[in-house]
Formats: structure tokens, sequence, C-alpha cells
């Protein structure tokens, strides 16, 4: 089943803003029924919001903006049923929330005015949905499982384990003694199968092949596309040049790029974190040549689409077209190295420019309510607003890469399939988003274990992706080339992440109790169960879960 990430991000009435965080506050302290700010069971929620995985509200103060109201949700399905569900749960509050914040200038102004009327009747899933937000990256940790699914399987694991103690009571154990893993898994399947009807089915894909096939093929085209934008030089200068002139000045292009790109290439002192990858170098790897033979297949593919464009361009006859053709496509070819130089030098220039923070200003009133909220499960949660860096090429730039990280983390085998991030296995969900008019992004995560902890794998194991999603933020740590150092300055990182933080003040997790590994392991054991038999080689290694 399809799962969607999206947010609202509604600015808040300076006035009202104290008004907002109650009622937040009063929402979270319905379902929460310990006290000092502990999570509760949400069994009202729960029931009310079946399709819902995590869902949080936030306010992020801010000196540049108005106050801005966040809600974040993750959840199975359509955007529409899932509003339709939150209304019935909790559509007073949320008209009394909307009521505290700005009305918009576009648009949705009248909806605004419809929901937030006195005594007004009209629906606010409407206004909701209209307000929006796709996120620009995103990750869904256990990719495929639907939250029943995981509740599930999460019930069968349980059942398994009192299975084992507690089989045939006081006498000797069907699963201890001279019995195979295959005799193991006989017995527990014909214990569980009637509590467990379901284990007699066979187990929904996970991630339907064609839907495999669609991410493969979205950073294909996506990956054509940036070739062609790299390639424009060359395709604009092939009908207007000669051969000898154009070949000249695409020399001088790379020459001059080049050593302009070497005589910066070193970091700024105190920027360098030592890493030992190299973007430069990391351009010219073998695998290079096995994507210029992948390009000239997919040339000899295109040729007669490349042809027809050609002819509509320039107005040539097709014949003519044709013979102009690998002309004009190797010129583009050949000038993708001197486009991505000049970038470069370009983003390079503006690096050595860039201002960072080394002591993000903290408020220690906040930190100490976002503490009070977190470590009371296995699971903790993180929103962060920063400020985007301004100019034309860091916008391009951080819109594609977005983009392009985005469909790269859908397609590889690991976060692809598995649902891990990368190395990571402590995300259930992450997204980043853009808003005030893509001035601002936004951050939002579900995770494993404490905050701390959380930062340091980000450091450790994926800093050239955080670096390449949060470079573009103002203050954030010195960058090189766009993915190195940035992340890997543990320290001043963490201090940057923390002061843009806000405090979590609603936050809903459907399976509170169990972190992205254990949801794994269940589905293991589940699809084990879910087959007749095992072989004594199948049985060894899927017992190993139990």
């Amino acid at each position: 089943m399809r799962q969607t990430t999206l947010s609202v991000a509604l600015e808040v009435k300076p006035e009202s803003q104290v008004k907002l965080s109650a009622l937040i506050d009063r929402l979270h302290d319905n379902g929460s029924a310990a006290s000092a700010g502990g999570p509760g069971d949400y069994a009202w929620f729960m029931r009310g919001v079946p399709s819902v995985h995590f869902l949080s509200m936030s306010m992020f103060p801010g000196a540049d903006y108005d106050p801005l109201f966040v809600l974040e949700a993750n959840f199975d399905g359509a955007p529409g049923i899932f509003w339709g569900q939150l209304e019935a749960a909790i559509g007073i509050d949320l008209r009394n929330m909307l009521r505290c914040c700005k009305r918009p200038l576009d648009p949705c102004g009248p909806l605004y005015d419809a929901v937030t009327a006195p005594d007004s009747r009209a629906p606010v899933a409407p206004y909701m949905e209209a307000r929006s937000l796709e996120p620009s990256v995103y990750h869904h940790g256990n990719r495929g499982m639907t939250r029943d699914r995981i509740l599930a399987e999460s019930d069968l694991f349980r059942a398994t384990r009192t299975e084992i103690a507690t089989a045939n009571g006081t006498g000797p154990s069907p699963y201890r003694g001279a019995v195979t893993p295959a005799d193991i898994h006989h017995h527990l399947r014909s214990a569980l199968l009637p509590a467990f009807p379901w284990l007699a089915e066979r187990a929904p894909a996970r991630i339907p092949f064609f839907t495999r096939c669609g991410d493969y093929l979205k950073v294909a085209v996506f990956a054509l596309l940036v070739v062609l934008a790299l390639a424009l030089p060359g395709l604009i200068l092939a009908p207007l040049m000669p051969d000898k002139r154009f070949f000249l000045l695409l020399a001088f292009g790379l020459i001059y790029t080049g050593i302009r790109l070497y005589m910066i290439r070193e970091p700024l002192p105190g920027t360098d974190t030592a890493g030992t990858f190299n973007l430069i170098t990391a351009l010219f790897k073998p695998q290079t040549l096995v994507l210029i033979l992948v390009g000239a297949i997919l040339y000899a593919v295109l040729a007669p689409l490349i042809t027809i464009t050609i002819s509509i361009m320039t107005g040539l006859p097709l014949e003519l077209a044709r013979q102009h053709a690998p002309r004009i496509t190797l010129f583009g070819l050949l000038s993708v190295p001197f486009s991505v130089l000049l970038i470069l030098c370009w983003l390079r220039y503006l690096e050595r420019r860039d201002s960072s923070q080394d002591e993000p200003p903290i408020d220690e009133e906040m930190v100490r309510q976002m503490a009070q909220r977190e470590d009371w499960i296995p699971q903790n949660h993180m929103g962060s607003v920063v400020l985007i860096k301004p100019g034309v090429l860091r916008t391009i730039i951080v819109r594609a890469g977005h983009h392009g990280l985005g469909l790269v983390l859908r397609a590889m085998p690991n976060s692809g399939v598995r649902g891990y991030l990368g190395s990571m296995r402590t995300v259930h969900f992450a997204h980043w988003a853009f808003v005030n008019n893509g001035s601002r992004l936004m951050f939002f995560s579900n995770f494993d274990q404490s905050w701390e902890s959380y930062l340091d794998d980000f450091i450790e194991k994926a800093h050239v992706g955080l670096t390449l999603a949060w470079g573009c933020g103002v203050g954030f740590p010195a960058t090189r080339f766009l993915i190195q150092d940035g992340a890997s300055h543990g320290r001043k990182f963490k201090g940057w992440a923390r002061h843009s933080m806000a405090v979590s003040r609603f936050w809903y997790s459907a399976y509170s109790d169990l972190t992205v590994d254990q949801v794994e392991r269940n589905n293991r054991i589940a699809n084990g169960l879910r087959k007749p038999s095992l072989t004594n080689k199948e049985a060894s290694a899927w017992i190993n879960d139990l």
C-alpha cells in the first residue's frame, strides 16, 4: 500500500501563539495517561485515525518571521482519507488551532474564513489538504509495511514468545530436546494458526515489481535531464560555430576552469574535517567509463527522437537534421565537463565566502522542555526549521539536489527495499520540505534511541547526504564542494541543529515500543510462519529471529 508523508505549515498570529501552544498541550495531555509529559497510550487517537504511523504538531518561533505552526504526518493511503479520519478525531481542536493562525492572502483565504467563522461547521479537512506540502526529500523506514501489518506481526511475535515459554504446561516442551529446526517451525505454526488465520495466506508484496521499476526509471530520467541541462552550452553553440572554433573555445574553457578549481580546491583554515572523499577524483572513476557506454547505448535508442527534436528546433528537413544530429549531440556531451567545472568553481567561490555559526544561541528553557519530552520510549521525534542561503545557483542546486537525493533513496537497495537509510537502521520516517515561498527548510524525523546518538549516527554514516540536503541552511557548518565537511563538524552541527529545533508539543507513534530493526525481525518471523513447511537449512536461519 502507498505510504504518504506530508506537512502543513501555517503562520500564527503573534498575539495567539501562547493560546495555540496551550491548545496543542491540551491535546497532548488528553492522550497522555502518564504525568510529567510522558507519552500515554492514545487509544482514542489510535482508533480514530487508523491509518497514521506518526503525527506531530509543533510551533516554531522565529525572529525573521511570525511563529510557524506545523502539523506533519506519515500514514497509509491517500491524503483525502487521512484528513477525513483526522477531522473526525480532532476536528474541533483543529478548528480552534486554525483560528490562532493568520488568514492566507492567496486563493485559500475564503476557505480559511469559512472554516474559522464563529459557530462554523464547514469541514476542516479541505483547508488542511489545500495547504499540504509535498516533501522535497523523504525516507520511509520499513518501506511497504502498513500500520496494521506492523501491529499484527508485533502481536504474532509476542504470541510466539508465549507459546515457546508455556507450551505443554509442565510437560516436556515440544521446542526443546531432540527436535529439528523444521519440527520447531511445524509445531509453532500449528499452534499459532488458529489465533492468526492470516498466516495461511500469502504475504502481500511490500514493494510491487512495477513500483521498483518506476523507482529506477525515475532515477534514469532525472539523470538524463541533468545531462541535458549540463550539455546546453554545446547544444546551443553547435549550430552557430564551426568545429575548430568550438574545440578551441572548449579547450580554453576547460583549461581555465580547471586551473581555477585547482587553485581553490583546498579547505579554508579550520573547516577541514579530514574526510577521504574527493568529489573531483570521484568524477573520474572507472564507473565513468560505464556511464559513457550507457550513454552511447541510450543515444542509439533515442536517435530518432533527437533527430525530430533538432528538426523542430532548427527548422531543418528531417534528413538534414539526421545528418547533423551526431555532431550536435557530440558537442553537447563534450560541453558537459566544462559545465560541471564551471558550476563547481561558482559553488566553491560562494562556499569560501559563506558565514557559519560557531556557537548558535540556544534557548535553555526550550531545551529543557525538549528534554522533558525525549527518551520516554525507544523512539524520539525531531523537528527543525532553518533559513535558506540566497542566490540563483544555490536555489537550483538545492532543489535539484533534494529531488535527486529523494529519487536515489527510493532506488537504493537498502533504503528502497529493506527500508533502512543506507547503513542507518534507526530511522522510521524522515523528510524535508520547503516553506515560506522556498525561503525556509523544514526537517522532521521519527527515530530510535536518543537525539544525541541519532545525530552521531548521521554524522558518522550519512554525513554526505545530510550535508547535501541541509548545507543550504544559513549558519550551517562550512561545506566544500556541496557534500564535503559540513555535517562532519560534529559539535558545530549538533549546536546548529539544536538551535533550529522546537518542542514537539504533540507527538503520536502508533507502535511506540518497536524499533526499526524489531519491525523487520517481526516481518521475517511472520514470513517464515506463512510457509507451510521449511527445510532444516531454511528453518535454522529463520529460527535465529525467535
